[in-house]
């Protein structure tokens, strides 16, 4: 299995009628601002792992998992689906707890990455620097297609209270990382091993659940406004990197209903941007490329 070379900490902290877990490395330290690491869509914050481990120094670190995710949990009752702006917020509260009135260091991958890159662009004066690995947005959406999706929202949120949505449960930790090395071959085994125990959790009855809540599945019921997006993404103050695989992961997932050179397009809106390629990567390019990555976030974050 695979050995960690920085060994976290967990911290746990209320957050909005949210139990947050936080995955922390390192001490704070007054003189560098804390690098905060957020994850994507039914991934976690040990995610991170691997990309930590290849940094060359030592720094604070902190990476929460998302509400619904890894070991964050409701402080109330269970919830039946989940809002973007809901993760802003959370983001807000996190850094006025960690970093105060300093600006931090923020990198976020796929769904964190869109989400740092929103928040950059909300709260430009509490983001130093900004790294987005392949947070994408969604396609362009058009007002017509609002009554259906609305209506889907409530079909889903039903077919939730069903049990009809619950999320896949497995044998035993093996099981999960032969699913991770399925979805992404290029894990290795050793890698998914050790992942699998962060990214699931034996359930007392034998099987392995994902540390995810099945609510996420859930439409959101907004449209994703692209002329929202930009006026966003202009008002980034900080010194931005997107970084993408060489895999293109949107061809792959809308067939052309969103493609990479929209998000480019998009992206050209950021005032002080710079683009990297990570190649011989996918989608989970800090499982599949962490030394890569690594000199590329720390290169940038030290740049004058």
């Amino acid at each position: 299995m695979y050995q960690v070379k920085r060994e976290s900490r967990s911290e746990f902290l209320s957050l909005r009628g949210w139990t947050y877990h936080l995955r922390v490395w390192g001490l704070p330290d007054p003189t560098r601002p804390p690098l905060v690491l957020v994850h994507g869509w039914m991934d976690v914050a040990a995610s991170w792992q691997f990309v930590v481990d290849a940094l060359r120094e030592d720094r604070w670190i902190v990476a929460p998992d998302w509400r619904g995710f890894g070991l964050t949990r409701p402080e109330g009752p269970p919830v039946d689906s989940y809002w973007f702006p809901d993760y802003l917020a959370d983001l807000d509260a996190l850094l006025d707890h960690v970093a105060g009135t300093r600006p931090v260091d923020l990198v976020g991958h796929s769904m964190g990455g869109h989400i740092a890159t929103q928040y950059a662009g909300v709260r430009p004066q509490r983001v130093r620097r900004l790294v987005n690995l392949e947070g994408f947005g969604m396609p362009q959406s058009r007002a017509s297609q609002a009554p259906g999706r609305l209506a889907q929202w409530l079909d889903e949120i039903a077919a939730l209270r069903r049990g009809e949505s619950d999320l896949k449960d497995y044998d035993s930790p093996q099981g999960v990382s032969r699913r991770l090395r399925k979805t992404n071959p290029r894990l290795d085994e050793h890698k998914a091993d050790w992942l699998a125990r962060q990214w699931a959790e034996p359930d007392g009855t034998g099987r392995w659940r994902i540390r995810g809540d099945a609510a996420h599945k859930v439409v959101n019921p907004v449209l994703f406004r692209v002329d929202e997006t930009l006026e966003v993404l202009q008002r980034i103050e900080a010194p931005s990197l997107v970084v993408v695989a060489s895999d293109d992961s949107l061809g792959q997932w809308w067939k052309g209903k969103y493609t990479l050179e929209e998000f480019h397009q998009r992206m050209d809106r950021v005032p002080h941007l710079q683009r990297a390629t990570v190649n011989d990567a996918g989608h989970m390019l800090h499982h599949d490329q962490p030394e890569a990555l690594a000199r590329l976030i720390e290169d940038f974050l030290a740049q004058a």
